[in-house]
């Protein structure tokens, strides 16, 4: 599956982040978007390892974006909020590495291949302000 939940709570909590001028904790994002708290949180840790969000201490601490808005691309919230490259099938990059190990029998790969790689330049050039208008 290409986006799951983790995926789409990610881009919600961003676009909401995105639009505040303080940064927002993970009690607030739980509220607003009707989001487990222990499930953002971890999504949100998922995002601050992969450089997308700092964290901010204290009182009025939470998360703000690391880089502005227009330079984060949707291809980096997903793998930073499913932990992998996103794929539409379960094919490899590589014929190498077919999971059903049937690589030299499958006359679709170079098809399936060629459109993970499309989706995947797609999301790469499409950004977190370009979703949110």
């Amino acid at each position: 599956m290409l986006l799951t939940k983790k995926s789409e709570y990610a881009l919600l909590s961003l676009i909401s982040i995105a639009r505040s001028d303080n940064p927002k904790n993970v009690d607030v994002l739980s509220r607003e978007l009707n989001i487990s708290k222990s499930f953002l949180a971890k999504i949100m840790q998922n995002l601050a390892k992969h450089d997308l969000v700092v964290s901010h201490r204290g009182v009025n601490g939470g998360f703000a974006l690391k880089k502005a808005w227009d330079e984060i691309t949707i291809l980096e919230i997903t793998i930073a909020a499913e932990e992998k490259l996103p794929s539409v099938f379960e094919c490899s990059p590589s014929l190498g590495d077919c999971p059903s190990q049937r690589a030299e029998l499958c006359t679709i790969w170079p098809l399936l291949n060629n459109l993970q790689n499309r989706i995947n330049g797609f999301l790469e050039e499409l950004t977190l302000k370009d979703i949110s208008s």
